[in-house]
C-alpha cells in the first residue's frame, strides 16, 4: 500500500485535506492506495465526524472487489463508485450540517459512517449515537454493521425464544460472536460451530455446546434445531432443513463461494421458493443500521450484556492487511482499524 500521503495536523481545521484509503479499481485488498483528500463538508442532516476507528467486515472486501459480479449493480459497473470503503466507524463531531440538533461537535460517537477509512468521513446524524463512557473507541467501531446483523438475525428474522435449540454456524466471526451472545441473553441453548482456535472463546460467550466443525459435521445426525443461523456459510439448504424442527427457521446472513455472478445469493433465491411450499421458515437478511438498534447494542454494552469480541487492531496505513486478514477467516470476532 502507498504511504506517500502527508499527516493531517492535530488541529482539524488546520488544512482541508484528509489522508484517506481509497480503491480506485475492483482487486483484492492490496489494491487499496492512500492518497490526501479533499476533507468531506457535512450537508443538511450530516455531521462530520474525526475518525478515532473503524470496523472491517467482509463486506468491505466483497464490495472491494466487486464480487459477485452483481454487486457491481450498486457499487458501480467498471470501478468502485464509492472512492472510500468502510461503514462502521467511531470517534469525535468536528462540524454539524443544517438542521442538525443532536450533535455538536467535541461530541464523542459512533455509527454508520460514509467511507470510514480516512481521517474524517461524514454520517447521517441519525446513525451516529453518542458513545456511551463505559465503551471503548474500538469497542463501538466494533458494532454497528456486525451487532446489528445479529440482533436482526436472531431477534426479527429467528425469533429466538427462551427454551430454543439454537444452532450458530460461524460462531467465531464477527457477526458470530454477537449472535451467540444475544441468542444465549434471550434464554436459548446455543451449539455453536467454529474452528478448534476459537472454541474456548466462543464457549466463554455461553454457548451450550462448541462443535469443530473440522472433525464433525453439525448437520449430521439426528439432533434438530429450533433456530439455525448460517452465517457466511454455502451449506446447502437440503442439509440445513434436515438439522430443523419440522417448523423450524433457517436465517441465511450472507454467504461465500458460488458462482461468479450471484456468490451466495443464488441459494437466497432458492430459499425465498421453497419456503411457501414448506412448513418451516428459510430466510436471508441483508441488516440495516437504524437508530433503535444501535441505542440498544451501546446499552446492553454498557451494561455487560454484550461484549464486543476483538481479534486485533491495525493502523490505517495498514489497512489492506487488516482487509486481508478478516478475508483469510482468520479473525477471531471483530478487527478494528485505528485512525491516529
Amino acid at each position: 500500500m502507498s504511504s506517500a500521503a502527508a499527516s493531517v495536523p492535530a488541529a482539524p481545521d488546520a488544512v482541508a485535506t484528509m489522508r484517506a484509503i481509497t480503491q480506485p479499481v475492483y482487486g483484492p485488498p492490496e489494491a487499496l492506495r492512500a492518497a490526501d483528500l479533499p476533507r468531506p463538508v457535512p450537508a443538511a442532516g450530516e455531521v462530520l465526524v474525526r475518525v478515532a476507528a473503524a470496523g472491517i467486515d467482509p463486506s468491505i472486501w466483497h464490495l472491494l472487489a466487486g464480487d459477485p459480479r452483481i454487486v457491481r449493480l450498486a457499487a458501480g459497473l467498471r470501478r468502485p463508485r464509492r472512492l472510500v470503503p468502510g461503514l462502521d466507524v467511531a470517534g469525535t463531531v468536528v462540524a454539524v450540517g443544517e438542521g442538525v440538533t443532536s450533535s455538536q461537535p467535541g461530541d464523542e460517537v459512533f455509527g454508520v459512517g460514509r467511507g470510514v477509512l480516512a481521517e474524517f468521513t461524514v454520517a447521517r446524524a441519525d446513525r451516529c449515537l453518542h458513545r456511551p463512557e463505559t465503551v471503548t473507541v474500538e469497542q463501538a467501531a466494533a458494532l454497528p454493521v456486525s451487532a446489528t446483523t445479529a440482533l436482526q438475525a436472531v431477534r426479527r428474522s429467528g425469533r429466538v425464544q427462551a427454551g430454543h435449540d439454537v444452532l450458530v454456524l460461524g460462531a467465531g466471526g464477527g457477526v458470530g460472536t454477537f449472535a451467540v451472545q444475544v441468542a444465549v441473553a434471550d434464554g436459548a441453548r446455543v451449539t455453536a460451530v467454529c474452528s478448534d482456535g476459537k472454541a474456548d472463546l466462543v464457549r466463554s460467550l455461553g454457548a451450550s455446546e462448541v462443535i469443530d466443525y473440522h472433525r464433525t459435521d453439525p448437520l449430521s445426525g439426528d439432533r434438530r434445531y429450533d433456530v439455525i443461523i448460517d452465517i457466511a456459510g454455502l451449506r446447502p439448504l437440503p442439509h440445513l432443513r434436515r438439522a430443523l424442527t419440522p417448523t423450524g427457521t433457517l436465517v441465511i446472513v450472507g454467504g461465500e463461494g458460488g458462482g461468479a455472478w450471484l456468490g451466495g445469493l443464488g441459494r437466497n433465491l432458492r430459499a425465498s421458493l421453497t419456503t411457501p411450499l414448506v412448513r418451516q421458515q428459510l430466510r436471508w437478511i441483508v441488516a440495516t443500521t437504524g437508530p433503535e438498534d444501535l441505542q440498544e447494542l451501546a446499552a446492553a454494552v454498557a451494561d455487560g450484556t454484550l461484549s464486543p469480541v476483538l481479534d486485533r487492531t491495525f493502523p490505517l496505513d495498514r489497512s489492506a492487511e487488516a482487509l486481508r486478514y478478516v478475508k483469510d477467516g482468520h479473525a477471531l470476532g471483530k478487527v478494528v482499524v485505528t485512525v491516529p
